[in-house]
């Protein structure tokens, strides 16, 4: 189990930058393990601005393929070369994107001096990264979309009592932990003999852009530790906002409380949209536990206990 599950707010507009709020980007860290989500224009400065170096990102994940959630690829794949990247970046994706990146990450003049493994992910699979993995899920979208859930893998807990009655080495309880059972001096030991319970992994759901799915996305996003819904504007433009393939504020606000989530960051706030303050209202109204995302923020995502 990880020991960090850190997230790092870069930007939490749409649609075009304004003074102040930048395109979607965020990082997930997970230990040594840096995530980028989303990476709109601008995302490596807002990069350049936090803790974290670009050239530490190991994985990006784009939701779609709208302008404002990965234009900042460009630079940003560019930005490594020029920087003496060697080590592999992958990319996942939705489908066509293979074609899409490559057509993206050829604009101007530079040597490449790395491998880009681009992914287009299959809904249907769980991808394992070591200390946690990730699936996703098509949304509704004019274009094709994914929403992408991030799950720590869950952690044997070990009864010291159980161990110390049956005698085993300490050198010995993380190899029974990660192999199911070890072999020492004739006797076999199980990991269900000096099992505890289970300490739950933590989970990360970001939805990306989507009308609202008040029955698949609570499923997807069940008792996930932070849900990141898009809320492109507040109720009073619903029909509007739905009509180009977005949620407000209170619809994404029904869903976190549905999907049992134990916190809900809103993000991907409409440039039109100047008082966020009553898109949070909004959102806990209905579901309590409802946050503002801004730029630079960042939260450590607590352990389930």
């Amino acid at each position: 189990m990880a020991s960090l599950f850190k997230l790092t707010f870069l930007g939490t507009g749409g649609s075009w930058p304004t003074p102040g709020r930048s395109m979607p980007a965020l990082v997930l860290q997970v230990d040594g393990t840096v995530n980028l989500i989303d990476c709109g224009e601008g995302t490596q400065k807002q990069l350049m601005k936090s803790r974290i170096s670009f050239m530490d990102v190991d994985n990006v994940f784009i939701s779609h393929f709208h302008g404002d959630h990965f234009i900042g690829l460009i630079g940003l794949v560019q930005s490594m070369s020029f920087n003496g990247r060697t080590k592999p970046l992958n990319i996942y994706c939705p489908e066509f994107g293979t074609r899409i990146l490559s057509n993206a990450l050829s604009v101007g003049y530079y040597t490449l001096n790395f491998d880009i493994n681009v992914m287009e992910v299959d809904p249907g699979q769980i991808y394992d990264l070591g200390e946690f993995t990730v699936s996703a899920m098509k949304t509704d979208h004019p274009v094709p979309a994914l929403a992408y859930r991030f799950s720590e893998k869950d952690l044997i807990r070990i009864d010291r009592s159980k161990v110390d009655s049956l005698g085993i080495p300490n050198r010995l309880i993380e190899r029974i932990r990660q192999k199911g059972s070890v072999e020492h001096d004739g006797v076999t030991y199980t990991i269900n003999q000096i099992s505890g319970g289970v300490r739950k992994g933590r989970s990360l759901v970001y939805s990306g852009d989507t009308r609202p799915m008040p029955e698949e996305m609570p499923k997807f996003a069940e008792n996930a530790s932070v849900l990141i819904h898009e809320t492109t504007t507040d109720s009073s433009l619903e029909p509007k906002v739905n009509e180009f393939g977005h949620t407000s504020s209170r619809q994404a606000a029904e869903i976190a409380a549905k999907s049992g989530a134990k916190r809900f960051f809103l993000f991907h706030y409409s440039p039109r949209v100047s008082d966020l303050q009553s898109l949070e209202k909004e959102a806990r109204s209905i579901f309590h536990e409802s946050y503002l995302s801004r730029e630079m923020l960042e939260f450590s995502i607590p352990s389930e206990g």
